[in-house]
């Protein structure tokens, strides 16, 4: 993967490389980016380029920390990612077989008595990154069937880690670990400690995590941090028309409502076609006038679509009242698809900004406690329970989840 081939994140890409020609390196990086915003794929993409600078470009000068070497005065060759890309140990680089490049990730212990280390998964995890290198940990558990199982970072992997990082680079002047989710790492991330402050010669790390309040304290007091914003809604556009071949029209509309999640955009675009719009219209008319017998009847529909098209709909519908909002507060100016601008229009006429904004917050908690496996019967027909009384009696009621 090229640098090049992830979505958005110019500025970080262009600061990555001037750390690389500028012999700015750390010995560890931290990458902190919320889901679907890229920090993986920018930091397989930045290790790639890494191990493919090949090992004659610091025979002379300084090195990748800044560190003076043998006195010469020639100037090294400075690649750029493009020119990268043309050099043999990219190719191995890019299918993630390169001799110097090394992962680590949550994973399981396959049967009793197993060792739990990533090397185990090392080709399902070619397979992930590949294909689906926007996805979270829940996706990746899930290709390897991990079921009800937890997956972690293990004492055993760590011990893994310090045996394959004390062995001398193959091929290329620097040998790279990738980590994913250290926030996986529990106290027996201590055994790695002394490692990432003084790391073996021409070794580094890279930490990539969605957060850093779960990671070790000591972990990030050792590593350089670097923020990975949420991907711009027209860098999300753009990725869909370029590579997922989706019509602009279409893609705009995904975009708008993904909050800079490119993995969200997916999933969106993967039930684009079901007619949110439609089913919004009919619960809303079985709140306001259909009564319990007509809700009841829509609950044990939606029941049956599945975690993941519940969890979009609901998006989908904050999506429509957010845009209802900016029609109260903006004026019907803005531009909108002309069913959802109708869709807008008329449900500002039986609720205010507040009423609004309620049901806004009441979505938002139905998406949190879906994606934590609530039971969808009991948490529609609540959800209705509330839209009525916030709607038709103009009371808010909101509580504390």
């Amino acid at each position: 993967m090229l640098l090049s081939e992830v979505i958005g994140q110019e500025k970080l890409k262009q600061q990555l490389v001037d750390m690389v020609q500028h012999h700015r390196l750390s010995h560890a990086i931290l990458f902190v980016g919320p889901e679907g915003s890229g920090a993986l794929p920018l930091a397989v993409a930045f290790a790639q380029y890494i191990v493919s600078i090949p090992n004659n470009n610091e025979s002379a000068g300084t090195d990748l920390f800044g560190a003076t070497e043998a006195a010469n005065s020639s100037t090294p060759k400075v690649y750029s990612p493009e020119e990268i890309a043309e050099l043999p140990a990219y190719h191995r680089a890019s299918q993630l077989m390169h001799p110097d490049l090394h992962f680590s990730f949550p994973s399981i212990t396959e049967k009793p008595g197993a060792k739990n280390v990533s090397s185990n998964f090392i080709e399902e995890w070619r397979e992930f990154i590949n294909g689906y290198p926007y996805g979270n940990v829940f996706d990746w558990l899930q290709s390897i069937k991990a079921e009800n199982k937890q997956g972690n970072i293990s004492a055993d992997e760590c011990n893994d880690i310090i045996k394959k990082l004390s062995f001398k680079s193959f091929e290329s002047a620097y040998k790279v670990l990738v980590m994913w989710m250290p926030e996986y790492l529990g106290k027996e991330g201590n055994k790695l400690l002394k490692l990432i402050e003084e790391p073996p010669d021409n070794t580094i790390f890279l930490l990539v995590a969605n957060s850093e309040e779960q990671i070790l304290p000591t972990i990030i007091s050792r590593c350089q941090f670097i923020k990975v914003p949420r991907l711009t809604k027209q860098e999300i556009e753009t990725a869909l028309v370029q590579k997922g071949h989706i019509e602009p029209a279409k893609a705009a509309q995904i975009a708008a409502i993904s909050d800079g999640n490119y993995r969200e955009a997916l999933h969106l675009l993967q039930h684009s076609d079901a007619d949110f719009l439609t089913q919004i219209r009919e619960w809303l008319n079985a709140i306001i006038k259909g009564g319990p017998l007509a809700q009841m009847k829509w609950v044990e529909e939606t029941s049956k679509m599945g975690r993941e098209p519940q969890k979009q709909f609901l998006k989908y519908f904050n999506h429509l009242l957010e845009q209802s909002i900016r029609i109260k507060v903006l004026g019907s100016d803005i531009p909108l698809d002309p069913a959802l601008k109708d869709f807008a229009l008329r449900i500002n006429k039986i609720a205010g900004v507040g009423q609004l904004e309620a049901i806004v917050q009441e979505l938002d908690k139905a998406v949190y406690h879906i994606e934590r496996n609530a039971n969808p019967k009991m948490l529609f027909m609540a959800l209705g329970i509330k839209f009525y009384h916030i709607i038709q009696n103009k009371t808010l009621i909101l509580t504390e989840a």
